[in-house]
């Protein structure tokens, strides 16, 4: 395994204000200003990781004007040897010598190309307190928008060595049912076959203490069916990742943070004037409750809750 923690997650804000608000205020994690090239970056403790707020545009977000999750920054003790085996493994780094990162650690992005999409950095070790309490315990996963979840776990568990969690198949089916009424036989009634109207291939590969959770289109055929601000479905979430891997690339596209109770923490957000999507936890995978504030209650972060056991 290439690392087993996860420095921090960069979160590239169009309004990072508000992002950094609904981290201390709705989420009540610790905050830490660390230095970078440009400016103070604030740095929010969460479980074993971190979540890094910049602004878009930001040099550590390699100048990105649009909102979203950036990349992980895995920590390591010797940067230097760690990039050596991740070259060995197939996955170069992006240059030869090392950026100056958060906190004046050195630094180093992996080649994008050669990690599918997901920008994923060498850091040393920040060194944070890590949180504890509060309503949120940790990530639970980052979603990654996929074309293919085989050439994903070939490239996180085959090369650098994390291991999968779990892999499932969601679908969306259609089921017509006809009905026949006759003024002397009755009704009778018949069931079609389910017609598949949306799908997705996913992947969980455990990295730090959470997942990345893969999620490849079932079937391009099915097209990108988006109720924009609306609460989703699996036809919906196909059309999302399909309509971001077309418009953005293969890439990390959303962040989910595991709750202690889901329904009291998105009743608080709406109560507080936030722009919500659910306002109550709904089934998601892996038997969890979830719920999704809007991006622009969190400066342009898709980010959502998540209530399971485990």
């Amino acid at each position: 395994m290439l690392s087993n923690q996860v420095a921090y997650v960069a979160l590239a804000a169009s309004d990072p204000a508000a992002t950094c608000l609904a981290l201390e205020r709705h989420f009540e994690l610790p905050r830490n200003d660390l230095d970078s090239a440009a400016e103070q970056v604030p740095v929010f403790s969460l479980g074993r990781s971190a979540l890094a707020v910049f602004p878009v545009g930001h040099p550590m977000v390699e100048g990105e004007t649009k909102p979203g999750v950036h990349h992980i920054a895995l920590g390591v003790d010797d940067l230097r040897a760690a990039t050596e085996r991740a070259a060995a493994a197939g996955v170069p780094a992006a240059s030869s010598a090392p950026a100056r990162g958060l906190a004046g650690r050195k630094t180093l992005a992996l080649e994008r190309s050669a990690t599918v999409g997901v920008r994923t950095y060498l850091t040393e070790n920040l060194e944070l307190k890590p949180h504890t309490g509060g309503p949120v315990e940790r990530i639970d996963h980052l979603g990654v928008a996929s074309t293919d979840v085989g050439e994903d776990e070939r490239v996180f568990t085959g090369k650098l060595g994390f291991p999968v969690e779990s892999r499932q198949t969601d679908m969306e089916v259609s089921m017509a049912v006809e009905s026949f009424t006759s003024d002397k036989y009755g009704v009778v009634y018949h069931s079609r076959a389910p017609e598949p109207i949306g799908g997705l291939r996913v992947c969980f590969i455990t990295v730090g203490d959470f997942e990345l959770e893969f999620l490849a289109n079932f079937d391009p055929k099915q097209g990108a069916h988006i109720e924009h601000g609306q609460s989703g479905s699996t036809r919906q979430d196909q059309g999302a990742i399909a309509r971001f891997v077309s418009t953005r690339g293969r890439g990390l596209a959303h962040i989910a943070l595991k709750a202690g109770d889901i329904n009291a923490t998105l009743a608080s957000m709406e109560r507080a004037g936030l722009q919500m999507i659910d306002v109550k936890g709904r089934p998601g995978s892996r038997r969890a409750q979830i719920g999704f504030a809007h991006p622009k209650a969190l400066g342009g972060i898709l980010m959502h809750l998540v209530q399971r056991d485990g």
